[in-house]
């Protein structure tokens, strides 16, 4: 288990905020929350993004630095608000699968209706709680924090927490199947399955040709290098030609397969600022009724 919270997360809370910043007419969501989580140099860049040019130049530095991840953070954060607004119309229960700086039990309308169960290694999810009751979130809806680590413990751990398998869930698994292990994968689609009929997973993964061929994506190879050194290593992937099998093995209905990069461009983006992640994918799969 890690000694530290999530480097990776925290970019995403960057991300995020930084988008936040735009006016509401263009950006494509909203996180209020996202800042409390900024640490070290990336809460030095914040105050400076909120001044005249600073947000431009936060922007620019982040894409220069790992091009297309800023972008793929904020494509993929649409998404997956819309789709899990979709899908808590049914279920009474949100799942966050490695639950990162995830603020949608806090933002979303739709989840503060429900009860929510954030998952994740225990210093990111401390870390998390304590930025929380330091800034006085609001919490409105019934959270509840399960510490795991998915490299030794399956998704047992929800029942201790609460959770119904008699009542349909939404799971959304951000950012994560890229740094396990295919039984950790496995373990997790077999927990998965056994919710209820009508249960949503939501997952992002990384086309496998990354982690086998890096140099044929733009980028890759010193981004791949950075996440080895922040000790966040990506160690899986998929092919999206089997990805409906690979699902259908596992007891899962393939519903949506997108790459993000169509996603960013759909919204009306520069497709300069997704150049370099065009890998990163977005799916989501049912529990067969």
């Amino acid at each position: 288990m890690s000694e530290r919270a999530s480097v990776t997360a925290e970019y995403m809370a960057l991300f995020r905020a930084l988008e936040s910043m735009r006016p509401a007419r263009s950006r494509l969501f909203y996180d209020p929350y996202a800042p409390i989580f900024l640490h070290g140099w990336r809460r030095a860049v914040w105050p400076v993004a909120q001044i005249g040019p600073g947000h431009r130049a936060a922007e620019r530095l982040l894409d220069r630095n790992a091009p297309g991840a800023r972008a793929s953070g904020i494509a993929r954060t649409k998404w997956i608000d819309d789709a899990v607004t979709e899908a808590l119309e049914i279920a009474p229960q949100l799942v966050l699968l490695g639950a990162g700086y995830d603020t949608r039990a806090y933002r979303l309308a739709a989840a503060q209706r429900r009860i929510t169960f954030e998952l994740d290694q225990a210093e990111t999810s401390l870390a998390k709680q304590a930025a929380l009751n330091s800034r006085a979130v609001p919490r409105v809806g019934d959270v509840r924090f399960v510490t795991i680590d998915f490299s030794s413990q399956s998704l047992k751990v929800l029942s201790d927490a609460g959770f119904d398998h008699e009542q349909p869930a939404c799971f959304v698994w951000e950012g994560v199947t890229n740094y396990l292990s295919a039984e950790a994968i496995d373990d997790v689609l077999r927990e998965v399955r056994r919710a209820a009929p009508g249960s949503t997973l939501i997952f992002t993964y990384v086309h496998r040709d990354v982690l086998d061929h890096p140099a044929s994506y733009y980028g890759a190879e010193r981004l791949t290098s950075r996440l080895r050194a922040f000790g966040e290593p990506w160690t899986f992937g998929l092919l999206p030609d089997e990805i409906e099998a690979f699902l259908s093995d596992r007891g899962l209905r393939l519903t949506a397969d997108r790459a993000v990069a169509d996603i960013w461009r759909a919204a009306g983006r520069p497709d300069s600022e997704i150049h370099g992640y065009e890998f990163y994918r977005i799916a989501s799969a049912s529990v067969p009724v």
